[in-house]
């Protein structure tokens, strides 16, 4: 498959879904995602890393800055947080934004492509946190059907969607790193 790469699979989340247990509260806290990015209008989000603001003479958009900074939020994730540091020095990469995204059961993510200079140099990372009957993911004319403890990078640079066809929430941790030279899965710059 030249779209999506499986980086691990059973991975114990048993940490990491005890904070997320721990965090109802957070979900609607910061809605920006859903009321701005209309494709992600459906979503739920709790941003762990997101772009600094505010953002530099000349961005449109957080899709052109490419520093990333910890919310406030994020200090009631440190073993999330712990986990992300070891993906990034694990795939050799500098770790960018990071969010907890709930999809509700019937709801989709509609077709786009993540586009703007943060985006390019960038892989997409997808860990399954939530989802007892799988998150179909689909970019370009590939689909899969990511499961629970399993850990993906995909091409966010082509067309890509999500849904979730059952009746409940699934969650994700969605995660950004920048590669070291020469490394990288699916970096177009």
């Amino acid at each position: 498959m030249s779209n999506f790469t499986r980086i691990a699979e059973r991975l114990e989340l048993g940490a990491l879904d005890a904070e997320l247990e721990g965090a109802s509260d957070l979900w609607l806290l910061d809605t920006s995602r859903q009321r701005k990015v209309r494709v992600q209008r459906h979503t739920r989000n709790i941003f762990l890393r997101a772009a600094m603001k505010p953002l530099p003479a000349g961005a449109k958009n957080a899709n052109d800055v490419h520093e990333s900074v910890r919310t406030r939020t994020a200090g009631r994730f440190p073993r999330t947080l712990g986990f992300l540091r070891t993906v990034a020095e694990a795939e050799g990469g500098t770790l960018g934004r990071a969010t907890l995204v709930a999809l509700p059961g019937g709801r989709c993510v509609y077709p786009h492509r993540d586009a703007g200079a943060y985006y390019r140099p960038r892989d997409r990372y997808h860990l399954v946190l939530r989802s007892p009957d799988g998150s179909p993911l689909q970019a370009g004319d590939q689909a899969v059907v990511l499961r629970e403890g399993e850990l993906w990078v995909f091409n966010n640079k082509i067309r890509h969607s999500a849904s979730n066809p059952t009746p409940h929430a699934r969650v994700h941790l969605i995660f950004d790193l920048l590669p070291a030279p020469g490394r990288g899965h699916y970096v177009n710059v």
